[in-house]
């Protein structure tokens, strides 16, 4: 099986001249899960190459066993750092499509012209689409026959609730959970900073970086009942 990773390039948090990212949890554990089952993993990102990691991502108080797998794994650093371009990338090349979140996507990925084509392509074609935290935020521009591919679909992502607690509310360009709404999803979400994840059809979605896990083994889980 051979799944992409889509991380950000953004590295600007709105215009608070903080940094941001992708969410290191949210690339360590999905990666950990797939590789770990013997899956070909392609990772790109808009701009190729290192994509920046948010720091905050990566305080004391964030760390979870994925992450420090990670710093101990030359070959998932190595991947990594030499992400492919995400224009270069083509659906047939692929099972499926996972998407990483973090406040990065919410600049670069959500309005994205290379994305959106990408996972239509995907979903056109039969295939899967998976999106963590930030990153379903990717899905607001995307259609299906006609409409939003979200419209009348259980759905989730960082919640109203949770991008308060990091109180950027005022600086992402939408809210995530308001935006999914409406677009006519089927909105549901767990309490906040819990584990949640969705799957509906060929859509899956992860609540907020405690979900990357469950999300990743819910698209493992999705093929193999697909070939059973």
């Amino acid at each position: 099986m051979k799944i992409l990773m889509v991380l950000t390039s953004h590295d600007q948090l709105g215009d608070t001249g903080r940094k941001t990212g992708f969410w290191l949890e949210e690339f360590a554990a999905p990666y950990f899960v797939f590789r770990d089952a013997d899956v070909e993993l392609t990772i790109a990102s808009p701009k190729g190459g290192q994509p920046p990691i948010d720091p905050k991502s990566d305080l004391p108080e964030n760390q979870t066993p994925p992450m420090a797998r990670f710093k101990q794994d030359e070959t998932a650093q190595r991947a990594l750092s030499q992400t492919a371009k995400l224009a270069d990338m083509r659906a047939e090349d692929f099972d499926t499509v996972f998407y990483v979140g973090g406040h990065g996507p919410m600049w670069d990925l959500v309005d994205n012209p290379d994305s959106i084509s990408l996972i239509e392509a995907f979903y056109n074609s039969g295939k899967p689409v998976a999106a963590v935290c930030h990153s379903p935020g990717v899905l607001h521009r995307v259609m299906f026959n006609g409409a939003p591919l979200v419209k009348g679909k259980r759905v989730t992502g960082f919640t109203n609730g949770e991008e308060a607690a990091v109180h950027l509310t005022d600086v992402v360009p939408f809210l995530v959970e308001d935006e999914l709404k409406r677009l006519g999803g089927l909105y549901e979400k767990a309490p906040d900073w819990q584990s949640f994840a969705i799957v509906d059809g060929r859509l899956i979605t992860g609540q907020n970086p405690a979900s990357s896990t469950a999300a990743a083994k819910a698209l493992l889980t999705w093929f193999a009942q697909k070939a059973a």
